[in-house]
């Protein structure tokens, strides 16, 4: 593992994909028993995805006092959280199942229009504990959370003045075929002390790299949280 830090992003690069997981679980775990030391309880917002699931693992197997964590997630496809394509589906499954006690807080509720759903999200993140940490993904359009490249309502959502908002990627291939989104904005992010960026495969790093060269959010949505304010972005990456 090495570890390269600039202004913008602080890149962490692993030998292997079993260190790489092993080394970001016990950075979260560390950044979670800080929180839980200094306030009691800590809250983290997760993404999906195939990338980050054997981090999760690994995670709950960290001796944390897990009643005291909550946990949110970055954004979610307009699907129920029991919906195997959901979000919410593959972090219950790869961490709350093995993670007793820790609460969690899903972006879609049953039931409730997506206005509502955007709406309950939004007061939960200004009324609630702030999180601590934020785990973000990258797909290789550039895109984080739900934050598409093409999507008509990018530009709306980037300059959102709330945490939360909702995002219709239609004719974003990326997107397939889950296109009305529930997103963190780049408004959402700035209060979170820890982002991490976790990726695999070359092909990701030079896509963050053609990102950091081009300084153009609306084409590498991912610069929203390379430029939020505070800590460098820390980048794990392994090939």
């Amino acid at each position: 593992m090495n570890a390269a830090v600039s202004d913008r992003i602080a890149l962490v690069r692993h030998s292997n994909e079993e260190d790489w997981s092993e080394s970001v679980a016990r950075e979260m775990a560390g950044i979670l028993q800080q929180e839980i030391r200094q306030h009691g309880r800590a809250r983290m917002l997760l993404s999906g995805g195939t990338t980050p699931a054997a981090v999760y693992e690994m995670l709950a197997e960290q001796p944390l006092e897990w009643a005291r964590v909550e946990v949110g997630l970055a954004d979610e496809r307009w699907l129920s959280p029991q919906d195997q394509d959901s979000n919410a589906w593959l972090v219950r499954n790869s961490f709350l199942n093995l993670a007793e006690g820790v609460h969690f807080d899903p972006l879609v509720r049953v039931g409730r229009p997506i206005a509502e759903c955007v709406h309950t999200a939004n007061l939960l993140a200004e009324h609630a504990q702030p999180a601590c940490m934020v785990v973000l993904g990258m797909g290789n359009d550039g895109h984080t959370a739900s934050l598409f490249p093409g999507s008509k309502d990018l530009e709306r959502v980037l300059q959102s003045r709330q945490p939360y908002a909702a995002l219709d990627a239609s004719g974003c291939p990326v997107a397939k075929d889950w296109h009305l989104r529930i997103t963190l904005t780049p408004h959402g992010l700035v209060p979170i002390g820890n982002r991490l960026l976790l990726l695999r495969g070359k092909q990701k790093l030079d896509v963050l790299e053609a990102a950091l060269a081009s300084n153009d959010v609306l084409k590498y949505p991912v610069l929203a949280a390379v430029n939020s304010p505070g800590n460098p972005l820390r980048v794990h990456w392994c090939a």
